[in-house]
């Protein structure tokens, strides 16, 4: 008998913002396959018998590789378990659901995606911005920071990323963000322009600090810190209570 997987996305990090769905499917699994960013709390609506596999992936340290947690997702699901794949965030943003849901589908086994909250909606909320504003920033992107090599990307088009009339978001970007920024003020977006750092976003150690893309790469070049964070710019990220 043929298993079934819920890709679960567990918010970034609150429990409370889970939604009911996400909930209801962790009490129901019998397997659970977790990200890093997705355990601790989070992990108590598992149900007391559940098996609980961290499968996360965090830069610079060892981790499952890809390849690995496909298959050991296929192989419960064709066990005939009830899996839930637990990603943090919303699964579908940078949370590598693509290769996971090509390995399901050429094995045959049914799945679905449970949306969730993304983490650069709850730094947002945070930080007591809007992402969007009428006429000024009609347009937010979502860019990661790293290629698969863990360096700044090169490939990306610059010329949308320093467009001053947009909301930028940038995932996992913190060890290059001083190469990128330099990127976009070569292409003309001003060094002044508002920049927001948002570490560990609705966890106890949450922390929200305002830049300029200048002062934030001059800031990023000497820090040390391994927690993750989102990077904002654009003219919302000034926006004060």
């Amino acid at each position: 008998m043929t298993g079934f997987v819920s890709f679960v996305s567990s918010g970034p990090g609150d429990p409370e913002l889970l939604t009911v769905k996400a909930v209801r499917r962790l009490e129901a699994a019998e397997v659970v396959l977790f990200d890093d960013l997705s355990s601790g709390p989070i992990l108590q609506h598992a149900r007391a018998d559940a098996d609980l596999i961290g499968v996360g992936k965090r830069a610079g340290r060892a981790s499952p590789k890809q390849d690995h947690v496909s298959r050991v997702l296929v192989e419960y699901a064709k066990a005939g378990m009830q899996v839930v794949r637990l990603k943090s965030g919303d699964s579908g943003m940078f949370g590598r659901l693509e290769e996971e849901i090509v390995a399901l589908q050429a094995a045959g086994i049914p799945y679905e995606i449970i949306p969730g909250v993304t983490s650069a909606s709850a730094a947002a909320a945070v930080a007591g911005i809007p992402l969007t504003r009428r006429l000024t920033a009609r347009r937010v992107q979502f860019i990661t920071g790293a290629d698969v090599t863990g360096d700044l990307p090169l490939d990306v088009n610059m010329a949308a990323l320093a467009d001053p009339m947009a909301t930028t978001v940038i995932y996992m970007g913190k060890r290059t963000f001083a190469g990128f920024a330099a990127r976009l003020i070569a292409h003309g977006l001003s060094p002044d322009t508002p920049a927001l750092l948002a570490e560990a976003v609705s966890t106890p150690a949450e922390r929200v600090e305002r830049f300029t893309i200048a002062t934030l790469a001059a800031h990023l070049e000497t820090a040390s810190s391994t927690t993750p964070a989102l990077i904002f710019y654009g003219a919302l990220a000034d926006l004060r209570q």
